[in-house]
């Protein structure tokens, strides 16, 4: 079924306390922390914005506040760099600043969850479908980022959809994991979906990986839903019940995707993000090659 509403809105969970990024998160968010240039959250709302986001809603938590001021003017900043002629810079943080209005930020006081977060943003929603991309995740796409082409998806089917990747069997149960089955048209609908499933016994290896597009039903389920693993409430088991009444299809998104609460992923990021710059990627294979 085609969609009645196009996606203006999405949210942004960023209430995490990154403890794996201690002693540098302990005065600074872990969203802040930078791949190359760019904070991780600026990443990520620049793929959200090129994917046709209008209005960014952020679930935050205490210490945060640096977000805000991230995404807002810096009159001192702004007037130092025009005083001095930097114009380049001064028109390039303008033009990834969202517009007058295009910010919300609402708290999660308690840390009970990613469902819980999602929960918490519903007001500032509404009764419209919406776009959910978890920080932690960032996507290297060769052309179109990961969230346009879930919308190409959408456009299709309406419904909600999923961005899925193929792991290595042996790692399924680290994640969430979809069932699907492929039509003639290459759509793939979603048919099932387990949380970190026991060794051996995944419906497939393709997993969820950060990006969601889901219409606003799941906010009374996630209202009502008890606590799952890990003693939270979990998005994937609202999902499993929004699933009785509505389609949910996947995107196998083109791309690579890092893990960037972790260490390991957060490294590999920023070489990877390093690599493709043409200011910067020649020269620092050449300090990589001295390197290794």
């Amino acid at each position: 079924m085609a969609p009645t509403q196009r996606i203006r809105k999405a949210i942004l969970p960023v209430a995490g306390l990154g403890t794996r990024f201690l002693p540098a998160t302990k005065a600074m968010p872990k969203e802040m922390l930078t791949i190359v240039d760019r904070p991780i959250i600026q990443h990520v709302v620049d793929e959200a914005r090129a994917a046709g986001i209008e209005h960014f809603i952020f679930v935050t938590g205490r210490n945060k506040t640096v977000i805000e001021d991230h995404f807002d003017k810096q009159v001192e900043l702004e007037t130092t760099l025009s005083e001095r002629g930097k114009l380049e810079e001064l028109n390039m943080l303008n033009d990834l600043l969202p517009k007058a209005g295009q910010t919300s930020y609402t708290r999660q006081q308690s840390p009970k969850g990613l469902g819980h977060a999602v929960w918490c943003a519903r007001d500032l929603v509404g009764n419209e479908p919406f776009a959910l991309l978890l920080p932690d995740v960032l996507v290297q796409a060769p052309d179109k980022g990961c969230m346009a082409q879930m919308m190409d998806i959408y456009n299709k089917t309406g419904g909600n959809i999923l961005a899925v990747e193929e792991v290595e069997p042996d790692q399924t149960s680290n994640y969430g994991v979809v069932d699907v089955l492929k039509n003639e048209c290459g759509t793939m609908k979603i048919n099932g979906m387990v949380e970190k499933p026991a060794p051996r016994t995944a419906p497939s290896n393709l997993i969820i990986m950060g990006r969601y597009i889901l219409q606003p039903e799941i906010f009374d389920i996630l209202a009502t839903q008890t606590e799952g693993a890990g003693n939270e409430i979990q998005i994937t088991d609202a999902m499993k019940t929004l699933m009785n009444d509505q389609e949910f299809y996947a995107c196998p998104y083109e791309g690579r995707s890092f893990d960037c609460g972790s260490k390991i992923g957060f490294l590999a990021a920023n070489v990877a993000f390093a690599l493709s710059r043409d200011d910067i990627g020649p020269a620092f294979r050449d300090a990589l090659r001295k390197l290794i």
